[in-house]
């Protein structure tokens, strides 16, 4: 079959669409009609110049919602009809780290694998995160599909497996943020929001948001910020400026951007003895971090954490209930929706800074 997808063809030149070949689904996988995807930084990496890649063209594109189609042989968690939300990191269930409670990446995220369900003149082409969301059609392994509700609109819920699991997961999951903390989220973009949204229903009493875009700070009070600070102030206004409103430190950091000297404030502004720094952001490159070793020695603790530490397809339906109990207002976090021809457009909007996220509408 044809499917009309969003692809890069080398860095520095922009996303394009074209037809590709796509094979139905094999033993093990899932065919998926996608309704709606949302747009990432992550994606923008592999033409923008900020991502060292070899392997183009790639189909691009892991966020997003859609409904099976089809199923090929052994798949029995979905069938046709049901509603789904690919996910980046599998969770196959067996192997020790989803056996364990400490960790969401599954054992089978770190192996490679040689399928490729799409192609184009013949020769097998990659998809991002083995996914490729910014297609009509795609192909799965059952293992990286989350069956949902299906009274969740897709075209919100399409947010969920990337942003909306990084962001609320890493308060609640990653963080475990106590009621009646204080929180800081540096940056306030698709991940960001979402993070005040996670410190929020986590009972946080103070969430500050700190981002160099004034008009962020709209957005981040209508997810549960309670103070924004411009970053233009310069590093150490902005972490005095933080002791102060917290009375002595943050009890929780959040470094949404994917920058060491961003990364340096999120530790150095948090408290004495117990401060907790969340590292989100994707460094760019092969870029490294130098922390002041007191910083650590004196009680805090800095945690990575990948999509929030969400277990992709056994806790992610957690989250898409939350929406629907309206604890979540993930509607409000997206700000554009284009057709999958407009795509290059919603990529501009957001390297300028002037979109929340950015959704196509299938």
């Amino acid at each position: 079959m044809q499917t009309r997808a969003a692809f890069a063809s080398r860095q520095n030149v922009p996303i394009a669409v074209d037809l590709f070949d796509l094979e139905g689904p094999r033993a093990g996988e899932v065919l998926i009609g996608m309704k709606a995807a949302g747009l990432c930084h992550s994606d923008m990496s592999f033409f923008d110049g900020s991502r060292a890649w070899s392997d183009y063209p790639i189909v691009l594109g892991h966020e997003g919602a859609g409904v099976v189609l089809d199923c090929g042989p052994g798949v029995t968690s979905v069938r046709p009809g049901d509603h789904v939300i690919p996910v980046g990191i599998p969770e196959c269930g067996e192997c020790p780290a989803c056996r364990s409670r400490k960790t969401n990446l599954c054992d089978r995220y770190f192996q490679p694998t040689e399928r490729r369900p799409f192609s184009r003149a013949g020769r097998p082409i990659r998809a991002f995160c083995e996914l490729g969301t910014f297609s009509d059609r795609i192909v799965a392994r059952e293992m990286q599909v989350t069956k949902i509700r299906k009274d969740a609109p897709l075209d919100i819920v399409c947010c969920m497996g990337c942003a909306g699991a990084t962001g609320v997961g890493s308060a609640i999951f990653a963080a475990k943020v106590e009621p009646g903390s204080s929180a800081v989220v540096f940056g306030l973009g698709g991940i960001g929001l979402n993070v005040v949204e996670g410190c929020r229903i986590a009972g946080a009493s103070r969430i500050i948001g700190v981002d160099v875009n004034a008009q962020k700070e709209q957005a981040g009070r209508i997810a549960g910020m309670t103070d924004f600070l411009d970053a233009a102030a310069g590093a150490q206004a902005t972490i005095g400026a933080i002791r102060d409103l917290t009375g002595g430190g943050a009890d929780y950091a959040f470094e949404c951007v994917g920058a060491p000297d961003i990364l340096r404030q999120a530790v150095e502004c948090t408290r004495i003895g117990w401060g907790t720094i969340v590292s989100i952001g994707i460094f760019p490159g092969a870029q490294e971090m130098a922390l002041r070793p007191r910083s650590i020695q004196e009680g805090r603790r800095l945690l990575g954490a990948y999509l929030g530490n969400v277990k992709t397809r056994s806790e992610l339906p957690q989250l898409v209930d939350w929406l629907m109990d309206g604890r979540l207002r993930m509607k409000d976090l997206i700000s554009h929706r284009i057709g999958l021809g407009e795509i290059a457009a919603g990529f501009a909007l957001l390297a300028r800074g002037e979109a929340r996220r950015v959704v196509v509408d299938f």
